[in-house]
């Protein structure tokens, strides 16, 4: 049957060649797929080479090509961590690294030299950032690999080759001998597939075709059908105006998700929305916007009002809508979760207190252990600050390390999450982890972290730095302290607001006789002070004249203080932290 094959292949290859050498201007006429040959121009070649052609679009993360890829391995920094990428299976350490903390910026460099396989299989050397971005401008996105189909292996072509008047046959093994061959098509070669032939695509079943026209149309559907979008926004859009949904998570610098307790939401094909709380309804619109981001209005009222933002799509199903939005000002990120289960609220107090004493005043790490071996000398000279942002710093008197810090609750357990750069220092790569919070007060924070040799880490910080305090709270180092020096205002948050502004340009004197003095040059305060102590905390009283006496309070706890930096905070009944005051020596 084969050889039957054969002949009716040669005999329409020499028809086809006949035609062409005795009426040119008929060449258009000829219809290879009908005819079964391929040549170097057909359509189908075109598909098969950048069916076979070496991938390149899985290491996009490092090399930014989609023509080519990393010849493993590589080491890189991902946001200031080193990870060496052995086998394709390690791209997704960067990946995680990435996605750990979605607020940060992401940041990628690779230790170079490094060489790459281009799409038809040859090899380059590439020596820095430079010549790795001109290689990938030069990429033609519309010849990139088509990876939603495979071909099953061996298969063979008959061929001719019209110079020489000679036939034979061709076994292929593999991509690499595919694309060799049919890259290296002459103008007098024509060639056949042995049908049948064997397909694979992607994520489904093997498909047999018998034809040029069926495998072609098999290969141009495939690449139809791939979407490379992280949604498929017929099916959102389905899904999310079907039925009612609630919120499962809001979280905008604190978790807010009790506040929409009660709340229905529902959707419609229109664009409208619709917010039910106890028969109250309020109306909204939705919108799908360029970069697919889901638009959201429903009023200026609170608390829907913080829901009307351009919300990024990070993932969505037919049973959870998860949104994020990256604040326009401190660069903050906004979360909000649409899930099936009503939201009874209630869930929120730990994670919330643990996030105030965390962003309120600097900390310093007391210990740290690793399987047994103490490690808390590496970081004693840092000073930690963690920001509402997400963000973080580590200062010593010569460097200053950057990071990235989230919390979150899991199956009802409080994760603390850290990420820091390690470029400077190494040592810190000891804290990046995913630390379960032990206990966590205004005062102490003990995290542990079972390792992968199966031991326990222990990191702990406090407020003052290793080795240092000791024997309770001591109300005359803190007067001494106020006494010594000028101070201003860095910063005051009235029930979280920021009214620091009120303080600009005056400069504070506290006196021993308790009388404290501040004048911004052209007008002069006074106000009284009291420092007392109460068990192990320390109290301040703190009264000011008119115009500045809007940080009045007879509740302030000192927090923390150190020869330069002095903090204050009040706290209501459930002790959540209302007012913050911070003192800075000038």
């Amino acid at each position: 049957m084969k050889k039957s094959y054969f002949f009716r292949f040669i005999f329409l290859v020499l028809l086809s060649v006949s035609l062409f050498s005795c009426q040119k201007e008929e060449e258009e006429h000829i219809d290879e797929t009908e005819e079964e040959t391929i040549t170097a121009n057909s359509p189908l070649t075109g598909l098969l080479l950048r069916t076979s052609q070496s991938p390149g679009a899985y290491d996009d993360i490092i090399d930014g090509n989609s023509c080519a890829s990393v010849i493993l391995p590589v080491t890189v920094i991902a946001n200031g961590q080193q990870v060496t990428v052995n086998t394709p299976e390690d791209i997704n350490l960067i990946k995680e690294i990435f996605n750990l903390f979605p607020n940060d910026t992401d940041t990628l460099e690779i230790l170079y030299p490094i060489s790459l396989e281009l799409f038809d299989y040859t090899q380059v050397t590439i020596t820095n950032q430079a010549e790795l971005d001109a290689l990938a401008a030069t990429c033609d996105l519309t010849n990139t690999e088509i990876g939603c189909l495979d071909i099953v292996y061996p298969v063979s072509f008959f061929t001719y080759n019209s110079a020489q008047q000679r036939t034979g046959t061709v076994a292929i093994g593999n991509d690499w001998e595919l694309f060799n061959y049919l890259y290296n098509l002459g103008s007098d070669d024509f060639i056949s597939f042995d049908y049948p032939v064997s397909t694979i695509l992607e994520e489904g079943p093997v498909v047999e075709v018998n034809s040029n026209e069926e495998l072609q149309t098999l290969i141009l559907e495939c690449v139809a059908n791939t979407n490379d979008d992280p949604i498929d926004i017929s099916q959102f859009e389905e899904d999310l105006t079907t039925g009612t949904w609630y919120v499962d998570y809001f979280f905008d610098d604190y978790d807010e998700t009790d506040n929409y307790a009660g709340y229905a939401f529902t959707f419609a094909l229109d664009g409208t929305a619709q917010s039910v709380k106890s028969g109250v309804v309020v109306n909204g619109t939705w919108a799908l916007v360029e970069d697919l981001k889901f638009d959201l209005f429903f009023g200026t009222n609170s608390p829907l009002d913080e829901l009307d933002e351009d919300w990024e799509i990070i993932e969505a199903n037919a049973n959870s809508i998860k949104l994020k939005h990256i604040s326009d000002g401190d660069g903050s990120t906004d979360y909000l979760t649409f899930g099936r289960e009503p939201n009874t609220g209630g869930t929120n107090t730990e994670l919330n207190l643990f996030i105030e004493n965390l962003i309120t005043g600097s900390w310093y790490i007391n210990l740290l252990e690793e399987e047994g071996i103490d490690h808390t000398t590496n970081f004693t000279e840092y000073e930690f600050t963690f920001f509402g942002n997400g963000s973080a710093t580590a200062v010593s008197n010569n460097n200053t390390i950057s990071g990235y810090w989230t919390a979150q609750m899991d199956s009802g357990n409080l994760d603390f999450i850290l990420n820091f750069e390690t470029t400077t220092n190494g040592d810190f790569e000891e804290l990046n982890d995913d630390w379960d919070v032990l206990e966590a007060t205004q005062t102490i924070i003990e995290l542990s972290d079972v390792s992968g040799g199966g031991g326990t880490d222990y990191l702990t910080f406090g407020r003052e730095p290793y080795g240092g305090g000791g024997g309770g709270p001591d109300p005359q180092e803190l007067r001494d302290i106020l006494e010594s020096g000028t101070w201003y205002v860095e910063k005051f948050l009235n029930d979280g607001d920021d009214e620091t502004e009120e303080f600009n340009g005056y400069n504070f004197n506290f006196y021993n006789n308790e009388t404290v003095y501040a004048t911004n040059g052209t007008e002069y305060v006074y106000g009284i002070w009291i420092v007392t102590v109460t068990g192990q905390e320390l109290n301040f009283e703190f009264d000011m004249d008119s115009p500045i006496n809007g940080a009045d309070s007879q509740e302030y706890k000192a927090l923390q203080y150190a020869p330069t930096s002095v903090t204050f905070i009040t706290r209501n009944s459930q002790g959540q932290i209302e007012d913050t005051l911070i003192f800075k020596q000038n």
